[in-house]
C-alpha cells in the first residue's frame, strides 16, 4: 500500500505543480500558448489557457488529495479520498462519450485524452478507490 500512496502522491503534486505553473502563466511543457491549448485544454472555442484561480483552484485541489494520501484514516480523509475517486474515475469516463469529444475535438488534446489523460484518470480513480478501501 505504501508504494501505491507514494505513486499517486507524486503523480498528483506533479500534476498540481504543472497547474499552478500555468496559473502563474508558466506554458509547460510547451512555450506557446496556443499549441499548449490545443494539447490540453481542447475545447473548440478555447485559445487561452485558463486563468489564475481555475489553475490554482484544480492545483490547490491536488495538493489536498496528496496529503489525504498520507494522513492517517477519519471521516474528512474517506470524503476527501472518496470524493476525488468518483471525479478522477468520471473524467476518466467522460474520455469516451461522444458528448465530450464534440466539447473537446482540438487535436492533440482529443488523441492525448483518449490515450493518456483519460485513461490516466481512471488509474489514478482506482488507486485512490483502493488506498481508501484498502
Amino acid at each position: 500500500m505504501t508504494i501505491l500512496v507514494t505513486l499517486l502522491a507524486t503523480v498528483l503534486s506533479v500534476v498540481a505543480i504543472i497547474h499552478a505553473l500555468w496559473g502563474i502563466g508558466v506554458w509547460f511543457p510547451i512555450r506557446d500558448e496556443e499549441r499548449l491549448v490545443k494539447c490540453v485544454v481542447g475545447a473548440a472555442d478555447a485559445t487561452r489557457m485558463p486563468g489564475p484561480i481555475p489553475c490554482a483552484l484544480v492545483s490547490a485541489g491536488l495538493i489536498v488529495v496528496v496529503f489525504s494520501l498520507v494522513a492517517d484514516p477519519n471521516f474528512l480523509r474517506d470524503l476527501i479520498l472518496g470524493t476525488s475517486a468518483i471525479v478522477f474515475l468520471l473524467r476518466g469516463i467522460l474520455t469516451w462519450l461522444p458528448m465530450w469529444r464534440r466539447m473537446t475535438p482540438q487535436q492533440p488534446f482529443a488523441k492525448l485524452d483518449q490515450m493518456i489523460y483519460g485513461p490516466t484518470c481512471s488509474l489514478l480513480g482506482i488507486g485512490i478507490a483502493i488506498v481508501l478501501w484498502g
